[in-house]
């Protein structure tokens, strides 16, 4: 295998003076606050823990994951992040980059002591290239005001259910879209990259420079540094046929034995979901859904509408008491799912599963439909297949989903009582669907610390520890699923 990093690049930004850096070698908290303090004047804002801001700085968009890093730094280009990294270097410390903190508890719980927190908020510019059709972002930039950039040109990009969720991690983690089963997951259409490695270098990769970098980074998670932008292809559309259907608690088996079959046997045109959400009562929720639990069904139709009808037939032919399908502006499919903006405080997991059964049905049934029995709001089966089933072409380090339907369930938590017994129904939920699990994972929606081998095959997992082992040789960056280094003799070293 050739890895490429002999390209063009920037170079990284002036001599730093700083101090002589601890010798002490095993990082702990006294330590690394020493080691952080250093960071300080280093031309953007660093939080240290007792300064004002350092607690809201800190926090993921998950609530219920309680990050303290040794710092929490604020870069605002990508030579503040070039001159962060080596800092840090110099220090003994670690650097995670993080723009909103979604799925930041695999992060946490590796611990984050001698971790300086990269904040990439201030990176969140976005451009659009209407003739080549390939959007630019920066390294914190959100999918809302991205999605809407593209729709002024008639173009959409392949964003997931959250409009406040960060393009980066969403897509270096592959990214699950609403025109998935059509083209693929996005990590496959990022065409190139910004990026900051471990020595503090700024690299333009794509497919003409580093290619090898860029194929690890389109499915290969944030082990590799910090990206500072992306680029990534639009599509020519404007419009979907796209929206839900809505039926009470009561119908939730007759609606998923028709729903899994037809899901697992539909064209690769249509990309749904199926939910059981159990609704809290807020004033704002409509009133005829504050308080009641439901079935969605919703998705997108990449396909005229006759055609779309004709697709959706049968799941029409259950009457739902709600049904919203009709051709929309592409940019609202960023709110169709409903997720909530904003933090959260949940505990969520997952299963990929490489069918759903008879017997399926009923162990996700039993583990999740009754309200007075479980502490889950929301039971999730996300349809999969289509062009998501098929390696893409030049794809990346994922460019295939091996399952039929991804699982997902989550619990809203208010304190220590209610977060064990989520975490208990998640793990429930998991067990029960163990027989129909494929034995991989998809690594953006795992919220806990878990083997990331998990989710490659040994010849892709191998080839990343390598190129990680180029790019980052002394570990500096933490991700929240890390990709190891590998020894001298070939050993994995995380």
């Amino acid at each position: 295998m050739t890895i490429d990093l002999t390209a063009p690049r920037l170079t990284a930004p002036g001599p730093l003076t700083t101090a002589t850096p601890d010798p002490t070698t095993a990082p702990d908290r006294t330590t690394s606050d020493l080691r952080a303090r250093r960071l300080t004047g280093a031309g953007f804002d660093v939080e240290l823990p007792g300064d004002p801001g350092y607690d809201t700085s800190r926090l993921a968009w998950n609530r219920a994951v309680d990050q303290r890093p040794a710092a929490v730094a604020h870069p605002r280009s990508a030579h503040d992040v070039s001159r962060l990294v080596r800092l840090a270097a110099e220090q003994g410390l670690r650097v995670a980059p993080q723009s909103t903190g979604h799925n930041a508890g695999p992060l946490a719980q590796r611990g984050l002591d001698d971790v300086v927190l990269a904040r990439l908020s201030g990176l969140d510019d976005v451009s659009i290239d209407p003739v080549r059709r390939v959007a630019r972002v920066g390294g914190g930039a959100l999918w809302d005001p991205a999605v809407a950039a593209a729709a002024t040109h008639g173009l959409a990009a392949l964003h997931g259910s959250s409009p406040d969720v960060g393009i980066t991690g969403y897509s270096l983690g592959g990214g699950l879209s609403w025109y998935a089963r059509s083209l693929g997951l996005a990590a496959n259409h990022v065409t190139a990259a910004e990026i900051v490695i471990g020595d503090g270098t700024i690299v333009r990769t794509d497919a003409g420079h580093d290619p090898e970098l860029l194929w690890a980074l389109r499915g290969g998670g944030g082990s590799f540094g910090v990206v500072t932008a992306l680029e990534f292809s639009l599509f020519d559309i404007a419009t979907a046929y796209a929206g839900m259907m809505i039926f009470d608690i009561g119908r939730v088996e007759e609606v998923l034995r028709c729903w899994a079959p037809w899901a697992a046997a539909a064209p690769d045109e249509v990309t749904t979901s199926f939910r059981i959400l159990h609704l809290p009562p807020l004033p704002e929720l409509p009133p005829f859904l504050s308080g009641r639990s439901v079935v969605v069904i919703d998705g997108s139709v990449l396909a005229a509408d006759d055609a779309a009808d004709r697709i959706l037939g049968d799941l029409r032919a259950l009457r739902p008491e709600m049904d919203t399908f009709l051709r929309v502006p592409a940019a609202t499919l960023t709110r169709l799912h409903m997720d909530p903006e904003g933090s959260a405080a949940a505990i969520g997991g997952s299963a990929l599963l490489a069918g759903l059964p008879d017997a399926g049905i009923d162990a996700f049934l039993a583990a999740t439909a009754d309200r007075s029995a479980t502490s889950l709001m929301v039971a999730e089966l996300r349809q999969l297949g289509g062009a998501l089933a098929r390696p893409a072409v030049g794809g990346g380090a994922v460019s295939q989903l091996d399952g039929t339907f991804l699982a997902f369930g989550t619990g809203m938590v208010f304190g220590t009582e209610m977060a064990q017994r989520v975490r208990a129904d998640v793990a429930g939920l998991q067990a029960g669907l163990g027989p129909w699990t494929g034995g991989g994972r998809v690594l953006n929606f795992t919220e806990d610390a878990v083997d990331p081998r998990d989710a490659y095959d040994a010849v892709t997992w191998r080839r990343l520890a390598a190129l990680r082992s180029v790019v980052d040789p002394d570990g500096l960056f933490a991700a929240n699923h890390p990709i190891p280094r590998l020894y001298e003799d070939g050993r994995p070293s995380c």
